[in-house]
């Protein structure tokens, strides 16, 4: 074992720490499990831009009460820095996952013990209702205890800013400076403080869930679907405690949960992975609707940010929609709703990520609507919300990864009022006697038919980090000329926030913050994008090709010319 590693372990067994603590590290030294010390504590687990993120368990590079006290006191330090002199108030949340309650109690203990105002809710909470919280009560920051739809054996904290967004620069550096200048439990505040601390829940629900209501805009349409058949499962997450009532007061009668997974349950023994992505993941919700009938199934993730769904196709086939897909329909009839309703009056704008589809640009050029694009993540889609704030109307906004947020009570992805409005959505097509499918291929007959793919590729090691910066060092230096014979029109390097028109060799400024994302516009209209991980030797190739639809009844014909669009792409850049 490395020194340094030793000496870690020796200062969690001579330190400030529990003897429960110590009891298990000299536990596993008897039990001569060098790997898995080494493991646990080769480094301190990392604080970065969203927060802390790891495997549960005693050491320095896992979440524990020690990993997350620290983290706390940081934060705390910084935010008595940002508002001196003032009342500070923090809210936290927490999701199903084992040991959130018990942390959110320490993150409230030690908020506490510096003299700041908690609002800590009593039971878990849908992370998007702990976004709503911290406007709500004027907080200037947020915790949500979560590690999303990671495995089960991983836990983590998010820290939110005072707009009820996930934290950005400058701020999240700072942060990370604070947390990290903490180096020992002795530096941290314990003790709780009992009247700093106020629980809250159902008042906050009451509020938040006024809100969701607030966003339909076909309110007599669904009383004429109200028994539309919904199928829905929070796999075992925190989806529970408001998705149902919120479909219910909506208006929807045939509200189906899966009641397998409708028990909250941080092991998650019904899945693999508690991730809406996974067709295995969405297994017995697919079932249960098979066996009714239905007309939706809906999954979300442990803290119900994100939503996957499944709806019968063309062929009556129940098919799982990707991100892009569940997006589509939902901007359309959102769009479309706000435009019947007479609500578009050229200030109205909505937000989608760089690797998201173009597609959304184009239904929202055809409604009126500003499109503007950012970054991979909420935090940056809340950045556009909070510079136009009383200037523009916001409507909606997406990403690829299964995340959507309607209107701007919430900043962060808000699965409960998607899967409120992907209902709204599926009734307004059976209203014209359609599918969801039908609604998408009609958008598809209008807009185009945008088919999108992602591969993602592991190079292990540190050799394996260094060929994936060796793999956009030669893409940046050369550009490919075509791409499965169309020609590259454009390359956008988000690292040095430069577009190159490749035809002219004319360059324009992005206005975006650096992220090392490159991304290249073909001659037909396609689009290939390249982002490597920050955190893992990985890196991800999203593609996105389009070609017209004609006729529903060439979508098979379509789809296939589209698949072999993207495998075509994958073949010429070698990224097998």
């Amino acid at each position: 074992m490395e020194q340094a590693i030793a000496d870690k372990i020796n200062q969690w067994l001579n330190g400030d720490y529990d003897e429960a603590t110590k009891n298990v590290i000299r536990q596993l030294q008897a039990d001569g499990n060098e790997a898995e010390l080494t493991d646990a504590f080769y480094r301190n687990l990392e604080f970065g831009t969203g927060g802390l993120r790891g495997i549960m368990g005693v050491g320095s590079n896992r979440m524990n009460k020690y990993t997350v006290g620290m983290a706390t006191q940081g934060l705390a330090n910084y935010l008595k820095k940002s508002y001196p002199d003032q009342t500070i108030s923090v809210a936290i949340a927490h999701d199903s996952r084992n040991n959130s309650d018990f942390f959110a109690r320490v993150t409230a203990d030690v908020f506490s013990a510096n003299g700041i105002q908690v609002y800590l809710f009593k039971a878990m909470r849908p992370t998007p209702e702990l976004s709503f919280a911290i406007r709500h009560f004027g907080c200037k920051s947020g915790v949500v205890l979560t590690a999303s739809h990671n495995p089960k054996e991983y836990n983590g904290y998010k820290a939110y800013w005072n707009d009820g967004a996930q934290i950005v620069a400058p701020h999240d550096k700072n942060i990370i400076g604070e947390v990290e200048s903490i180096t020992s439990p002795s530096e941290v505040k314990w003790q709780r403080a009992e009247e700093n601390i106020r629980l809250v829940g159902e008042d906050v629900d009451k509020v938040y869930i006024e809100r969701v209501l607030g966003l339909s805009v076909n309110k007599d349409m669904i009383l004429r679907q109200k028994n539309l058949k919904i199928v829905y499962t929070p796999l075992h997450g925190t989806g529970i405690t408001l998705v149902p009532q919120v479909l219910e007061k909506l208006g929807f009668a045939n509200v189906n949960v899966v009641t397998e997974q409708a028990t909250p349950d941080g092991n998650f023994p019904t899945v693999v992975f508690p991730n809406p992505e996974e067709h295995e993941a969405m297994s017995l919700a697919v079932k249960k609707a098979k066996e009714l009938d239905a007309d939706l199934a809906m999954a979300t993730d442990p803290d119900a940010d994100r939503v996957g769904i499944a709806v019968k196709n063309h062929k009556g086939e129940w098919q799982l929609l990707n991100g892009n897909q569940t997006g589509t329909v939902l901007f359309y009839y959102m769009l479309n709703a706000w435009k019947n309703a007479g609500k578009i009056m050229g200030k109205e704008f909505v937000v989608k990520t760089i690797v998201t589809t173009n597609l959304w640009d184009k239904m929202a050029e055809k409604f009126g609507v500003e499109c503007f694009n950012t970054l991979t993540g909420f935090k940056y889609i809340a950045g556009v919300i909070r510079e136009l704030e009383g200037q523009k109307q916001f409507i909606l906004g997406g990403e690829e990864s299964y995340g959507y947020m309607l209107g701007d009570f919430v900043r962060d992805k808000d699965a409960v009022a998607s899967c409120a409005m992907i209902a709204e959505t599926v009734a307004y097509a059976k209203d014209k006697n359609m599918s969801l499918f039908d609604l998408m291929m009609e958008v598809y007959l209008q807009f185009g038919f945008y088919k999108e793919g992602m591969i993602s590729i592991t190079k292990k090691g540190r050799d394996g980090a260094q060929e994936i910066q060796n793999m956009m060092a030669g893409l940046r230096a050369n550009p490919p000329k075509s791409i499965n014979g169309s020609r590259t029109v454009k390359m956008y390097d988000y690292k040095t926030s430069v577009e190159t028109d490749l035809l002219t060799g004319q360059t324009t400024k992005i206005e975006m913050e650096s992220s090392n994302v490159l991304q290249f516009l073909l001659e037909n209209g396609d689009k290939v994008s390249a982002r490597p991980s920050g955190t893992e030797p990985k890196i991800k190739f999203y593609f996105s090709v389009n070609a017209p639809l004609a006729r529903k009844e060439d979508y098979d014909l379509v789809d296939a010319q589209l698949d072999a669009k993207i495998a075509g792409i994958i073949a010429d850049l070698n990224l097998k």
